[in-house]
């Protein structure tokens, strides 16, 4: 079965951390782009993060970067999402995605997502 599971998620104070996890099975991370976004209550889903297919180059949202780290891990088949430095406008619910291809902002461009993992940011 080919899907893509987030974990990692949830309730941290400002300023606080957290790392989310996508994990792949039936399928190689490794020959996809992987794409983090967010969808914040009433607000449509906003790409955050990409790291690309070929050469691992990663891409970051003006909003996130500087606070945002994409990485593999090979091994575990596994794309993360550091994020540092959390505020408040960052809650919402984080998804990633995957597609044959180079990295892209669109929702529709991706062919694998997962369920998505909810963070909030909140004193």
């Amino acid at each position: 079965q080919v899907q893509v599971v987030e974990s990692g998620g949830g309730l941290v104070q400002p300023g606080g951390s957290l790392r989310l996890s996508c994990a792949a099975s039936g399928f190689g991370l490794d020959y996809y782009a992987v794409g983090w976004f967010r969808q914040a209550p009433g607000k449509e889903r906003e790409g955050v993060a990409c790291i690309s297919e070929r050469d691992g180059s990663t891409y970051y949202s003006s909003s996130v970067k500087g606070r945002i780290t994409i990485s593999r891990d090979h091994a575990k088949n596994t794309v993360y999402l550091q994020i540092n430095s959390l505020k408040p406008q960052d809650t919402g619910v984080y998804y990633c995605a995957a597609r044959r291809s180079y990295c892209s902002d669109y929702v529709l461009a991706y062919n694998y997502w997962g369920q998505g993992t909810q963070v909030t940011v909140s004193s």
